[in-house]
């Protein structure tokens, strides 16, 4: 299966949560991360105390796992672009970096592990809740 990382996933893997970390080793055949999780996460770690030693543990993790990045491209706009307006007609919102997430994970055909409950409104992404 084709596991792409939420950003709270990815921190829960890295603080070696082992629901995720089973949830990874059991289904993670390939494992992708979001440029827009790279972004969620660079942030988080300038504003913390120790940037340097996240931004080592994210590229060694990276590298370890053979983790694929998906950069946003045309194709990944225009799967946002069929995520919000599908979201905006039923009324319904998430946080517009999560639109863009999913737009992602929609990009690979690859199944979402997140804890985020309000992904499973998504009728285009496969969503694993761990």
């Amino acid at each position: 299966m084709k596991l792409v990382l939420d950003t709270n996933v990815y921190c829960d893997y890295a603080e070696g949560i082992p629901a995720v970390v089973d949830a990874m080793a059991r289904f993670g055949e390939s494992i992708f991360i979001p440029s827009v999780v790279l972004g969620e996460l660079t942030c988080g770690f300038m504003k913390g105390k120790r940037q340097q030693f996240n931004e080592r543990k994210l590229q060694h993790i990276i590298q370890r796992l053979g983790i694929d990045i998906i950069d946003v491209n045309t194709n990944v706009a225009r799967k946002y672009g069929l995520i919000y307006l599908s979201l905006e007609r039923r009324g319904m919102r998430i946080p517009v970096n999560d639109v863009w997430i999913a737009a992602s994970c929609m990009e690979v055909g690859g199944t979402l592990l997140t804890r985020d409950r309000h992904f499973s409104r998504l009728e285009q992404v496969d969503v694993m809740i761990v």
